[in-house]
């Protein structure tokens, strides 16, 4: 037995009601988003899509001036993004600082590390406002989100907000690392790639792949052509601090390790091409 339906207002007419074909109306707050979108953090490569975090270290994009922001890197950092938009692969990057400033240095100086922490988080900023300068010139939609407050220039790091800028073809720069001191930028690009459901980390480095020496110091040090987390961190290898793998280990996302300095490995590597050295989750 069902309820009857509440009588009209006295004097006025009744509702009609819906017939076959006519409209449902739509309940308050129906026709946004629902309390999860396709392709959010935990659903890696819903609905078909590829979402990569790019990790540029500040020395990448310091090219071969020793210091600051070499226009040719970022002309061709740029160009090699638009590459990866234009081939559908949706894509996040985190810029790190040191081209302008590095507090762990300056720390064992004397300075407050939490005080360097910082400085190296706005150093991060810039870098991340140079690079949109550059993706815009090359026609692509930005979007700069940061960890710290600065309204001004970028917006704040909101998680849902950022899925969705990546879902509408957006690059998303995320700025100031994760806004604490004491955390490299690897681990903040793990974090953001674990937030927004990034299928893979793109790590953009100065050499061409993992090494097991120091290729710098030991021209006979051998590439690693791939390697699990859990080797890199038994071994000491350089791929990322310890707090980085481990977290991208946790979620398994795997990274790739490639020179940023050769033409085309950007677009590579978001493509799924060999290249450098691959992070394993196994």
């Amino acid at each position: 037995m069902t309820d009857a339906a509440p009588a009209p207002p006295s004097g006025g007419p009744a509702p009609a009601a819906p017939g076959p074909g006519s409209p449902v109306p739509e309940a308050p707050g129906a026709g946004g988003p629902g309390p999860e979108t396709p392709g959010v953090a935990g659903a890696p490569g819903s609905a078909g899509r590829r979402r990569v975090l790019l990790k540029i270290s500040g020395e990448a994009l310091q090219g071969k001036r020793g210091f600051g922001l070499d226009p040719d890197t970022l002309d061709s950092v740029a160009s090699q993004v638009a590459d990866v938009c234009a081939a559908g692969v949706e894509t996040g990057i985190v810029v790190g600082g040191g081209n302008i400033f590095r507090g762990q240095e300056l720390a064992k100086r004397g300075l407050n590390r939490v005080t360097g922490d910082n400085m190296g988080m706005l150093a991060t900023a810039i870098n991340a406002l140079a690079l949109q300068d550059a993706l815009e010139r090359r026609g692509l939609v930005t979007r700069v989100m940061s960890a710290v407050a600065m309204t001004e220039f970028a917006e704040p790091f909101i998680r849902r907000r950022a899925v969705r800028h990546l879902e509408k073809g957006r690059v998303v720069l995320f700025a100031a690392g994760t806004g604490n001191p004491f955390v490299t930028t690897d681990t903040a690009a793990v974090l953001r790639a674990s937030e927004t459901g990034a299928d893979e980390i793109l790590k953009a480095t100065n050499v061409d792949g993992v090494y097991d020496r120091n290729p710098k110091d030991c021209p006979e040090a051998r590439l690693y052509e791939s390697v699990p987390y859990s080797e890199a961190i038994r071994l000491g290898l350089r791929v990322m601090d310890i707090m980085a793998l481990a977290l991208a280990m946790e979620n398994g996302i795997p990274s790739v390790v490639f020179n940023i300095g050769r033409e085309g490995n950007i677009f590579k590597a978001a493509t799924g091409q060999p290249v450098g050295t691959r992070v394993t989750c196994g």
